[in-house]
Formats: C-alpha cells, sequence, structure tokens
C-alpha cells in the first residue's frame, strides 16, 4: 500500500481508499466502492486493475445486455486525483432506421439492434458527436488496450473487457507535497490548495534525530570496512575507464545516483518489468512522483562498453522518438541506467500473439502500426544526422522499441551503439554486432562494402516486415538464403496486386498503408548496402503517395557464400 492509496483504517493518508487492506492474507480480496456498486481489484501498482463482475457476467454469457448502459470513470471524492480509463465508443441503432455511419466506422449485427463503433480510442470527455447517429444510443464501455481493434474474426464481447486498467494521476502538486514536504495535501477558505504540515511530523523529527545520533556510532564502526571496499573498486580498470568518461562528460543531463538511491526507488527492486541480455529493468519512482524504468546491467558484462555507449549515445539525443535517460548509478560493481517509464512496453508484446493469451483475437490497427513505422524511421533519421555526432543504433528490433500511453514509439537500447564523426560514411568494426534475423549481411561478408548507417536501414525493414506479420523472426539461425530470412511471396502479391490477409487490415486506407510499409521495408532490406535508401529518404517515403513507389528488385544471397562465425570474425571497413 502507498501513496495516494490508503486503507479504511487510515482515510486520511491517500486520496484513495481501498477496502481489505487491513487484512493480514496478502489474497484477501481487495474491493473499492464507486457510485454505490463494489469492485474486486485484480493488480494495484500505477493502474488500478479492478473488475466488474455484472460486466463479466454478460461478456462471459455472450449477452446483448453489455451494450446497453454507458461506462463512465470512477468518482473521486479528492480535488487532487484523476482516474480515467480508455473507453470504446459504441452506437447502438434500430435496425429499420438504415443507418449509413461515417467512414472509419464497423458496424457489428450480434445483437438485435445494428451496433457501429470506431477504432479511435478515448477517454469520457474526448467522445464526439455524429449527425448520423442522433436517433441512435450511445455507449461508452471500456477496453482492454488502447490502440487495440477487434479482428475480423474477433467480436465486440472479445474487445470489451471486465477486468478494467485504470489510470490513476495525482496533481503534480499534491505529489510533490507529499513525496517532498512529507505533508498533506488540503484545499484553504477559498478553495486554493495548500501543504499541510502532519500532526506528527515533529515528532517525527525528533525520532529521526534520535535514530541518527544512535546509529552514528554504528556507521562509524563500519566506515573503515566500507572506505576498503570503495578504494579496492576505484582501482579497477573497468571502473577506472567508466570514471574517466563521465568526467570528461561532464555536462550529461542525466543525474547521478548512489545505489541505495535506486534500491529506494524500486523498493528494493520488487517489481520486474522485464529481462534484456544487458540486464533486468525494474520499475521505479522518483521523489516527484513520476515512475520510471531502472535498468541493472548484467555483472557478467565487465568491460564497461555497454553502460558507455548507453550514457554516452542518449545524452546527446532530444527527440520524440528516443527514449530519455533520467540518471545513472555507477558504485563499485553496480552500473544502473534509468529511463523515462513507457507503460505499454515494448513492441514485441503486441506481435508476439502467443506470448500474451489476452491478445489472441487482439491487434494493433494498421494505423497505429504505420504511426510506429514513421515514428522509428524519424528517431533513426535523427541519430543519423539529427545530432552533432553520427550515432549507429545497431540493434532496432521490436524489443528495442518501447511505446508510451499513445503507442507513440521510442527507440531504446543503445549498448550496442557507435558514435562517429558526421562526414565519415563507413566505419571499422571488430565483431559484428546485433540480433540475428535484424543483422545486416555487410556485418557478416565483407564484399558487400563497408559497415554504415545503411545497417540500421535494413534492421528497419526486417522489423517492419515482422510488425506486418510477413515473416517470423524466431528460428535464432543465420539463414540468409532460406524463406526465414526473406519472404519471396510478397513480391508475387505486390506484382499481382494481391491483398495482404493481415489482420489489421479493414478498409481501402488500411491495405494501401500497409502496401505502402511493405515496398519501403523491401527497399531497406536490399543486399547491397548502396541500394538502401537513407533514412531520411525512408521517411520521405512513408509519407509520400504510394503511386510514387517501385516495386524493389528481389535482394539474393548465395547459399555458397562463406560464413563465419560473429564472436570471431573480423568485420573491417574504411571509416560510420
Amino acid at each position: 500500500m502507498h501513496f495516494p492509496y490508503t486503507d479504511t483504517k487510515h482515510p486520511q493518508c491517500g486520496l484513495l481508499v481501498i477496502h481489505g487492506c487491513g487484512d493480514r492474507d496478502p489474497d484477501a480480496i481487495k474491493t473499492i466502492k464507486n457510485k454505490g456498486a463494489w469492485f474486486y481489484i485484480t493488480r494495484e501498482h500505477d493502474t488500478i486493475l479492478f473488475r466488474d463482475d455484472d460486466l463479466r457476467t454478460l461478456l462471459l454469457s455472450r449477452r446483448c445486455g453489455v451494450f446497453g448502459n454507458n461506462y463512465t470513470s470512477l468518482d473521486t471524492t479528492s480535488p487532487f486525483l484523476s482516474i480515467r480509463f480508455f473507453n470504446v465508443t459504441l452506437f447502438r441503432c434500430n435496425r429499420t432506421l438504415g443507418v449509413t455511419p461515417p467512414s472509419m466506422f464497423y458496424k457489428s449485427t450480434t445483437c438485435p439492434d445494428d451496433i457501429f463503433y470506431d477504432t479511435a480510442n478515448n477517454t469520457e470527455d474526448e467522445s464526439v458527436d455524429y449527425v448520423e447517429f442522433e436517433a441512435c444510443s450511445r455507449v461508452l464501455l471500456p477496453i482492454r488496450d488502447a490502440g487495440l481493434v477487434p479482428s475480423p474474426d474477433g467480436s465486440l464481447f472479445d474487445y470489451v473487457s471486465a477486468d478494467i486498467p485504470v489510470q490513476v494521476e495525482v496533481a503534480p502538486q499534491c505529489s510533490s507535497c507529499y513525496y517532498l514536504s512529507g505533508g498533506q495535501c488540503q484545499l484553504d477558505n477559498q478553495g486554493k490548495f495548500f501543504c499541510a504540515q502532519g500532526k506528527g511530523s515533529k515528532k517525527v523529527k525528533i525520532v529521526v534525530a534520535a535514530a541518527s545520533v544512535g546509529g552514528a556510532l554504528a556507521v562509524l564502526m563500519v566506515l573503515a570496512c566500507i572506505l576498503r571496499r570503495y578504494y579496492s573498486h576505484k582501482e579497477n580498470p573497468t571502473y577506472m575507464m567508466i570514471e574517466n568518461f563521465l568526467k570528461q562528460h561532464g555536462h550529461l543531463s542525466a543525474k547521478r545516483y548512489s545505489y541505495q538511491e535506486v534500491k529506494k526507488m524500486t523498493n528494493s527492486l520488487r517489481y520486474k518489468l522485464g529481462q534484456g541480455g544487458y540486464g533486468s529493468v525494474y520499475k521505479g519512482r522518483l521523489q516527484n512522483g513520476s515512475f520510471v524504468a531502472v535498468k541493472i546491467l548484467s555483472k557478467l558484462k565487465g568491460d564497461g562498453e555497454e553502460f558507455i555507449n548507453e550514457v554516452a549515445s542518449i545524452s546527446m539525443t532530444s527527440h520524440v522518438n528516443i527514449v530519455s535517460l533520467l540518471g545513472f548509478c555507477l558504485e563499485g560493481s553496480k552500473r544502473v541506467l534509468i529511463y523515462e517509464y513507457m507503460p505499454n512496453g515494448s513492441l514485441e508484446k503486441f506481435i508476439y500473439e502467443e506470448k500474451d493469451p489476452l491478445m489472441l483475437k487482439l491487434t494493433l490497427n494498421c494505423r497505429t502500426l504505420y504511426n510506429i513505422a514513421i515514428g522509428v524511421a524519424r528517431g533513426l533519421e535523427y541519430l543519423h544526422k539529427g545530432c552533432n555526432t553520427k550515432i549507429l543504433h545497431f540493434d532496432i528490433k521490436p524489443h528495442n522499441i518501447l511505446l508510451d500511453e499513445l503507442f507513440c514509439p521510442k527507440i531504446s537500447d543503445f549498448g550496442l551503439a557507435k558514435i562517429c564523426p558526421k562526414e565519415k560514411s563507413t566505419i571499422s568494426m571488430i565483431a559484428a554486432r546485433g540480433t540475428i534475423g535484424y543483422i545486416a549481411p555487410e556485418l557478416f561478408y565483407r564484399n558487400f562494402g563497408g559497415v554504415s548507417h545503411k545497417s540500421d536501414v535494413y534492421s528497419f525493414g526486417m522489423m517492419v516486415l515482422e510488425m506486418l506479420g510477413a515473416r517470423e523472426n524466431t528460428n535464432g539461425r543465420l539463414d540468409f538464403s532460406s524463406e526465414n530470412y526473406f519472404p519471396h511471396w510478397i513480391y508475387s502479391h505486390l506484382e499481382l496486386n494481391q491483398e495482404f490477409q493481415l489482420r489489421c487490415i479493414q478498409n481501402q486506407s488500411d491495405k494501401e498503408m500497409v502496401r505502402k510499409m511493405t515496398i519501403v521495408s523491401l527497399w531497406c532490406i536490399q543486399t547491397e548496402p548502396s541500394n538502401r535508401p537513407a533514412m531520411s529518404k525512408v521517411v520521405e517515403m512513408m509519407e509520400g503517395s504510394i503511386s510514387s513507389l517501385q516495386i524493389p528488385p528481389k535482394p539474393f544471397l548465395s547459399s555458397s557464400m562463406p560464413y563465419s562465425s560473429p564472436e570471431s570474425q573480423t568485420i573491417e571497413s574504411h571509416s560510420c
């Protein structure tokens, strides 16, 4: 239990009362009361996930009563708290009216009334009026996740959810009052905010002071041991290399934290978000109340290169499609990177359905996929041309594309990145970098030319094809000549103007977006780097008319070409 939540025994200590928290049993039922009704809470972090049993019963039984009532936001008695969730707007129309809906609206005939809906996920105060539906009933219902739409073979019963994620937001001045001052958020007689000190604040200060004096002796006893350990770490070559880098780049915008501060902000690494090749990621909270993603780098990576790459690369950037580095920690063997928190996680979970059974009948709509693709393209264009130096990422893949609450993509994980002067066109590398399935052929085969920004272009093309479901990148083998490397069937569909049977396609606009993304991706994965467009050209192609795009030649790699292990092969070229 943490602020802004509180229990029934201490309602003055928070902004939202949760019932059942006083029970010592961790599995005890927790509930919240709203408009006279009780709801079960199934998860409680920054987002409450609560269950409406009545709605759940209707959904499980496939009863049309689901679409009978509006589902509006939760009430809150606190002026410092806002609670909202995303709805889908439905219009229930008598079938005899013969309503002709606006474009981008879909029709469901599952129930006696016709039900029309669009894919724009709105909050309660963002709903739009349509003259076509003047004689119909408007219905707002909660959905599983913003940005998801029903599949052609699914139904609205699968789209609507009784397990409702609710976003809880505390007013900034109240958050600062609680976390920075230890006070209570109140209103004065004129209705203006003020931060009141708690009744026990003086007592707390006395206790803290006494504890500090009493603990001083214990601190002195272990101080010698700590200093000895500290200086032994400072003599470590890797530690010294990283410290020298940080001194040379004293202008870094990211704040340096101690490991004790890291443990505090993550509640002792309590909530794990995920794990990758370079370490584990945990959810944390800064003193101002904002959430962060905290990456603890693996101890196995001892040369410090990935730490320097991340800090150096991201600190040089400022772009809406690049994740922000808010802080870092270097303390002994501990290396930590602190990023802005992305509530929708990585793109990977939205395109690999088998990883989340709840998404089997849901998918990102084509417009969202297109916006993600063009956002990543703009981010790469910025890395290649928009910074003072050129930054090559070398690990573009769905796992490293994070999505914010509006599904805006942000490129992350710069552990393999290379920084080089703008004027250089190629770089020298000792070993291949990247993830199998996304690595450009020139990183393995010398006769394709030097390694350059075109390697990122190749990875981008492969990623977009995977987003569209045109290829599966799960075999883990490096086989450039196989059908797993490149699905040649795409060309027959493009040349014969055949439709792609993708789940997100709902109308002609979707078809054109998918076709455009496919053609651009095929240009990006051309075998010869010189035949691939620069990312600035990719953005131009994505934003331009599909009629101006030509189908590129089929890339070809001979199965007889020599292959060397990425661990042993040296990739050489002239310069980035």
